[in-house]
């Protein structure tokens, strides 16, 4: 009995406990709520592999502007994605030009790409 309630002093919780129910009646625990993305490690090596070798070839092809223009537009370096208009915006220029500049940096990327695979 004294180990049932100093368990329930404890303010221990455990991810099967039951911390509810739903409309229905059914009853939620704590693993339900939470969300679990189960990461799979050899595919987030992979991914840092290609973004790496991707960042050599944009260093190797592309002009400094171009290469900030990729950054920033697909969100490499940790930066968050960018549409085109928010890149004009901060470069004083207009979308299209952007957009212009995205396309000439994509194609020198797939030549490159290309060419050494």
């Amino acid at each position: 009995m004294m180990l049932r309630s100093e368990k329930k002093m404890a303010k221990d919780v455990y991810l099967y406990d039951s911390i509810g129910a739903d409309k229905e009646g059914n009853e939620i625990s704590l693993i339900d709520v939470i969300e679990y993305a189960d990461e799979d490690v050899v595919e987030r090596v992979t991914l840092q592999e290609q973004i790496d070798r991707l960042e050599s070839y944009m260093e190797e092809v592309l002009s400094p502007r171009e290469q900030e223009i990729i950054r920033l537009r697909y969100g490499l370096n940790g930066t968050k994605e960018k549409t085109q208009r928010e890149i004009a915006d901060k470069y004083g220029i207009s979308r299209s030009y952007v957009s212009r500049i995205e396309k000439k940096a994509l194609a020198k990327l797939r030549q490159c790409y290309e060419r050494l695979m």
